[in-house]
């Protein structure tokens, strides 16, 4: 509905803005997608607040299509636009972009014919006020952490994003998604030992201040003994969210079209893919679900551009539960349908959240400790880079506290490492798994990517390459 602003213009609601920008277009067909976004944050440091805001944005990608007898040609354009006239400024320069263009080689039909339920709704939002209860007890965790000689560094955020997603070919699809993250760094009083804590949340009623500063002050406790250990192979264990940090890497190595050009891992040797070879040990998953429980995430594609695993002509389309490893075999990659009729393999779009099983995994990382005899547990892992893609070997550090393990007790920290290690071949070597918990990666989690839920892993020579000197 259309409503006066203060200054004399009207403001459009954001299905009104995508209807303008599809009558707008000029080009055979058109797509609008419109993401509402409203975010609200905190920040702490030296165990005082230093911070807060909540802001607001809107932005428009506008896709347009001209068909010719060579091929259907596109052009996407996006940009911040909250008028019919910043819609029509975006519109027009998708038009002539497309007609510009070369036919796209990931042409097809576009989908249609849906209109979501909710379509009408006006777009979800959020406020400070989403930590009306966290945040006075986060200023009773400072009093704690002062009186504790711990000085405590930190950032939550919340975000909803409702995105509206409209063709000329009929479609009227609406998704909410809310997105939260708290992470909480402790350090002593002399800054000599650090411990961090963090996690995923859609809306903070499941994050307690108090609980959060106990858990720094615990690993902090584990680290009053301090030992120099070099590098080398340990018995390791990787909590849920280091895994979650190198899951994420193979999930975005694993696209198709990249497979079936022989340069990934994911390429089978004289062309084509590994689809349905072993690539994991037995009882192994590794899947996506729009519908899991906490993880909830877009149930159709949304795409802006096209690239190696996305595809604009793609908009629109339903995806489900897909099992990418299934009892250690690949069964599936990230396919457009474009990479889908060069593979022969059904299409399978990329899905915002990511879930690794193991059948026999129980328990928890305390579980995992308790039977190791002499070991690290690490905290989470920074500053992941690729080395070589055709094995997915990857390079990083540990931060925030590498803990030695005795007699199924935690005894001491010990120093920083460099690792180098292929995630899948993890999956083959680990010999002890726990049951799969919510996760929240520490290297991607804040800006990318912060639906998983994973196990912790025991590995038994899980690489430290080199000492760090980092803290």
């Amino acid at each position: 509905m259309s409503t006066p602003s203060t200054n004399g213009s009207t403001t459009l609601s954001p299905q009104e803005l995508v209807e303008r920008g599809l009558a707008a277009s000029t080009a055979d067909d058109c797509i609008v997608i419109l993401s509402n976004e409203t975010s609200a944050n905190l920040r702490w440091a030296n165990n005082t607040l230093t911070t807060n805001g909540v802001m607001h944005g809107l932005s428009v990608t506008v896709i347009s299509f001209v068909r010719s007898p060579a091929g259907t040609a596109a052009g996407s354009v996006s940009g911040a636009a909250s008028t019919a006239e910043q819609v029509a400024s975006l519109v027009e320069a998708a038009d002539a972009e497309a007609r510009a263009s070369t036919p796209a080689e990931d042409a097809a039909d576009l989908f249609g014919d849906w209109v979501s339920p909710d379509w009408a709704e006006p777009p979800a939002t959020t406020d400070i006020t989403v930590y009306a209860d966290f945040a006075p007890a986060l200023g009773e965790a400072f009093g704690r952490a002062e009186a504790g000689n711990r000085v405590l560094y930190g950032f939550v955020n919340h975000e909803v994003s409702t995105t509206y997603l409209g063709s000329t070919a009929g479609l009227r699809i609406r998704h909410v998604q809310p997105t939260g993250h708290y992470a909480c760094t402790g350090k002593t009083a002399d800054l000599a030992q650090s411990a961090w804590v963090g996690g995923a949340t859609r809306d903070f009623r499941d994050v307690a201040a108090l609980a959060m500063e106990e858990s720094v002050a615990h690993r902090l406790a584990w680290g009053s003994r301090q030992v120099e250990l070099p590098a080398g192979r340990y018995d390791t264990i990787l909590p849920p969210t280091a895994v979650a940090d190198l899951m994420i890497d193979t999930y975005w190595s694993a696209g198709a079209r990249v497979a079936h050009e022989g340069q990934s891992v994911f390429s089978r040797r004289g062309g084509g893919t590994r689809i349905g070879e072993q690539v994991a040990r037995s009882g192994v998953s590794l899947f996506s679900d729009p519908g899991y429980p906490g993880l909830e995430c877009a149930p159709f594609v949304v795409a802006t551009s096209s690239g190696n695993a996305s595809s604009v002509f793609d908009n629109g389309m339903v995806c489900e539960r897909t099992d990418w490893i299934s009892d250690g075999r690949l069964a599936a990659l990230a396919q457009t349908r474009h990479s889908a009729r060069l593979t022969g393999q059904p299409p399978t779009p990329g899905i915002d959240n990511l879930v690794l099983s193991v059948d026999d995994g129980v328990g928890d990382v305390a579980d995992l400790v308790a039977g190791t005899e002499r070991g690290l547990l690490l905290t989470c892992l920074w500053y992941i880079r690729e080395v070589d893609p055709q094995v997915l070997l990857l390079t990083g550090l540990t931060r925030d506290g590498v803990y030695l393990v005795e007699g199924g007790e935690i005894t001491g920290s010990v120093n920083n490492f460099r690792f180098n290690e292929s995630p899948l071949d993890l999956l083959n070597r680990f010999t002890h798994a726990s049951g799969t918990h919510p996760a929240f990666s520490r290297e991607w989690g804040d800006d990318y990517f912060s639906r998983t839920a994973m196990p912790a892993l025991r590995v038994p020579d899980f690489n430290m390459s080199s000492v760090s000197q980092a803290r």
